[in-house]
C-alpha cells in the first residue's frame, strides 16, 4: 500500500466531518464525486469517463469481467505463473463453468515474460480465448508489452484482460493503444487512494453487457429522487451499469479523487523516471551481496525483484525489518518499490545496512 497523501487524508477529514451531518448531503451529492472520480481515473489510462466503472475491488471486476466473456468449448485462457490470486480465481472459475483450459506462461530463463507470453499466444492460435494479464508482474517486475499483447490478441479474435494495480500511476499506461476489453485497477496501491474502492474500465464493445449487481443508482433517471419507484429497466450510459451499490462512498470518493488529482498533476511519467532512478541506485547498493534485477528493458520502472541465488538470507530480512526498511520478500527475490516520498537519506541507510552485511 502507498501511504494516504496529505492531500487525500485532508479530504477524508473533511468527509468524516460531514458524515455527522446527514441532512446537508443532497440528491445530486450521489452524482457529482462520483462522475468527478470516473473522468479522473479516464484520464489517467486515455480512456472516457463512460468508458470507468467503480467497484469495491479488483475481484469484482475480474469477475464482471468473466461474466461478460464467452469462450467456445476448448479454447485457452492463458495467464502468466504466478499471478496475483484475484487475476487467478477468476479464470479458474470461468474455465469450469465454460469448459476452457486454463493455462500459465512461465517466466523464462532469459526473463523476458513479453516475448515468452507472445510466444505462448502464436502456439495457442486459433485455440486462444483470453489473455489475462498484469502490466508488471507483482513479484518480480518483470514487464509485459501490453500493445504487443493486445494487437495479437485482436487479430485472433481473442479477449484481453488487464491487472494493473502493480502499476498504474506509477507507470504509464494508454487503453486507446492496448485496447484491452476490460482493465481492473485496486486504488489503494500506487494511486494512493483508501482502501474499498477499485477502478474498472469496460471497453465499448462490452458496455451493454450485464453486471454483477442491480442497484437503483445505475438506472437511468436515478438523478430525480421523486420518481425512483418508476422503475426503469435501462442502465445509465456507458459502464456506469457496473457501477457497484453504494458508489457513491461520501468517504472513499473524495479521498479518491484527491489522490488521483495528485498524481495527475505530478504526471505519471515524471513519477517513472524519477522511481526508475532510484530503483537503478538500490539495484546498485544490493548487487555486492549477489542479488540482481532482471534487464531495466524487462522490468518496470517502479517495480523491481532482485533474485539471488537460493533463498534470501534471514540476516538480510531481519537487518532490513530491525532498520525499518520495507522491502518485500518474493521467493528468491526481495523486492523494491520506491515512491516519491523516498528521499536520499532513505537511500543512504539502506545502502549502509548491506554494506555492513556485506562486510559481515
Amino acid at each position: 500500500m502507498t501511504p494516504l497523501s496529505r492531500a487525500a487524508r485532508a479530504a477524508g477529514e473533511v468527509a468524516f466531518g460531514a458524515r455527522a451531518a446527514p441532512w446537508t448531503v443532497s440528491p445530486e451529492d450521489f452524482f457529482t464525486g462520483s462522475e468527478e472520480l470516473r473522468g479522473l481515473f479516464a484520464r489517467l489510462i486515455n480512456a472516457r469517463a463512460d468508458d470507468v466503472a467503480l467497484v469495491p475491488a479488483v475481484s469484482y471486476g475480474l469477475a464482471t469481467a468473466a461474466a461478460n466473456i464467452r469462450l467456445a468449448p476448448g479454447q485457452t485462457i492463458l495467464i502468466l505463473a504466478e499471478q496475483f490470486p484475484s487475476n487467478v480465481y477468476a479464470w479458474r472459475r470461468m474455465a469450469e463453468e465454460q469448459g476452457a483450459t486454463l493455462a500459465a506462461v512461465a517466466d523464462p530463463p532469459d526473463g523476458d515474460h513479453s516475448a515468452a507470453l507472445l510466444d505462448a499466444i502464436e502456439e495457442q492460435g486459433d485455440r486462444l480465448g483470453l489473455v489475462a494479464c498484469p502490466h508488471y508482474h507483482w513479484a518480480t517486475g518483470a514487464a509485459i508489452d501490453i500493445n504487443a499483447v493486445g494487437r495479437r490478441c485482436r487479430s485472433l479474435g481473442a479477449a484481453f484482460v488487464l491487472d494493473v494495480t502493480q502499476s498504474l500511476g506509477a507507470a504509464p499506461l494508454d487503453a486507446a493503444e492496448a485496447d484491452p476489453d476490460f482493465i481492473a485497477c485496486a486504488g489503494y496501491k500506487w494511486l494512493f487512494g483508501p482502501y474499498g474502492l477499485s477502478y474498472l474500465y469496460v471497453a465499448p464493445r462490452h458496455q451493454d453487457g450485464r453486471p454483477l449487481e442491480e442497484n437503483w443508482i445505475a438506472r437511468q433517471g436515478a438523478e430525480d429522487f421523486t420518481r425512483l419507484v418508476d422503475y426503469q429497466d435501462a442502465y445509465a450510459p456507458g459502464a456506469r451499469r457496473f457501477d457497484m451499490g453504494e458508489r457513491s462512498s461520501f468517504f472513499h470518493v473524495p479521498m479518491a479523487a484527491a489522490a488521483l488529482r495528485q498524481i495527475l498533476d505530478w504526471r505519471v511519467t515524471n513519477i517513472a523516471d524519477t522511481l526508475a532512478a532510484m530503483n537503478d541506485r538500490i539495484a546498485d547498493v544490493f548487487a555486492p551481496i549477489g542479488f540482481q534485477p532482471r534487464a531495466r528493458r524487462l522490468r518496470g520502472p517502479h517495480l523491481m525483484g532482485l533474485e539471488c541465488d537460493g533463498a534470501v538470507d534471514n540476516a538480510l530480512i531481519e537487518a532490513l525489518r530491525v532498520n525499518k526498511i520495507h522491502l518485500s520478500v518474493r521467493g528468491n527475490s526481495v523486492r523494491s518499490a520506491p515512491h516519491v516520498y523516498v528521499d536520499d537519506y532513505d537511500l543512504d541507510r539502506l545502502a549502509e545496512v548491506i554494506a555492513r552485511l556485506g562486510r559481515n
